[in-house]
Formats: C-alpha cells, sequence, structure tokens
C-alpha cells in the first residue's frame, strides 16, 4: 500500500495529510514553515478531498467531514475516538464526560491519553475536549491552536445560525 503526503497552510500552521488511494489516515500539525508535500498527478482524490474540506473549514463554511478515513487503534481508543465524533461543532465535553459517556466514569485519565493518540486532528475533534473545571487542558498541537480552533468554531456557528 503506497501513502501518499499532501501539505496544507492553515491559518495557525502546516497540517500534513497522510493517506493512501483509499482513506486519510493522519491529519497532524507539522513544524514545517512552509509547504513541503504539494498536489502531484499521483495525488489519489481522497486526499485532494480532505484538503479541501480542510479549507471549508478553515473558512468557516464547512461544520462536518464526509472524506473517507481510517483510524487504527486499540478497542477503548477507537470508543473514545467514536465518542468524540458525537461532539457538535462549537460545542465542549469534559474528559469525564467522554468517560461517563463510554460507561467507565473512572477512565478520565485514559480518555485523555486516547485523545491524545488521535491523528486525526479537526476532524475527529479532540481539541473540543476540555477540563471539568472548563479550562483547556492537553492538545498535541499546542493550547494556543486548541484556543483558536474553539474560538472559530464558536464564531462561525453564531454566523451560521443567526
Amino acid at each position: 500500500m503506497k501513502i501518499y503526503k499532501l501539505d496544507y497552510e492553515s491559518p495557525i500552521g502546516v497540517i500534513e495529510i497522510i493517506g493512501d488511494h483509499k482513506a486519510i489516515r493522519s491529519i497532524l500539525f507539522s513544524e514545517k514553515n512552509k509547504m513541503v508535500n504539494v498536489l502531484q498527478a499521483e495525488t489519489p482524490p481522497v486526499l485532494i478531498e480532505c484538503y479541501h474540506q480542510l479549507d471549508e473549514y478553515f473558512t468557516g463554511d464547512r461544520h462536518a467531514f464526509t472524506f473517507l478515513y481510517q483510524f487504527d487503534g486499540t478497542d477503548f481508543q477507537n470508543t473514545v475516538w467514536n465518542t468524540l465524533l458525537k461532539i457538535p461543532y462549537a460545542n465542549t465535553e469534559s474528559y469525564r464526560d467522554i468517560a461517563v459517556s463510554i460507561g467507565n466514569e473512572k477512565a478520565i485519565r485514559a480518555v485523555g491519553s486516547a485523545n491524545g493518540k488521535n491523528k486525526l486532528s479537526i476532524v475527529i475533534p479532540c481539541h473540543r475536549v476540555i477540563g471539568s473545571n472548563g479550562k483547556l487542558t492537553g492538545y498535541a498541537g499546542g493550547l494556543w491552536r486548541k484556543e483558536w480552533l474553539l474560538q472559530h468554531e464558536r464564531n462561525h456557528y453564531s454566523h451560521s445560525f443567526a
């Protein structure tokens, strides 16, 4: 299986999209200062679609993603990630909320660990998970990006439904 990469220059840094001909496997913030992996003739359509949907997300025109993606984790991680997909756009839930919703209220730290291993940033909205006290905690892309994403969603949610 051949793996392809495509960079997307977002308002908060370069995002590296990784996938194959079937699905996206990773969308992670990069520490690159500029795009390295650019569109090529052989770039699979799913990567191009992901790129366009990320662009729509960042312009505020997209609130959910429809391209094919695949996440590979333990049963527990997959359960957490599927639960994160249910957090509505521009909303937040706490790590405790997630633990309770998966039927294991003592698994708060494990939920945080699974959250940190999410390789599909933005699409599996781990940025929408906050501390029980309402404070922003933990985000692999940096707390400043988490704060930016939440504010971005709040700004575009209110405009689209006002």
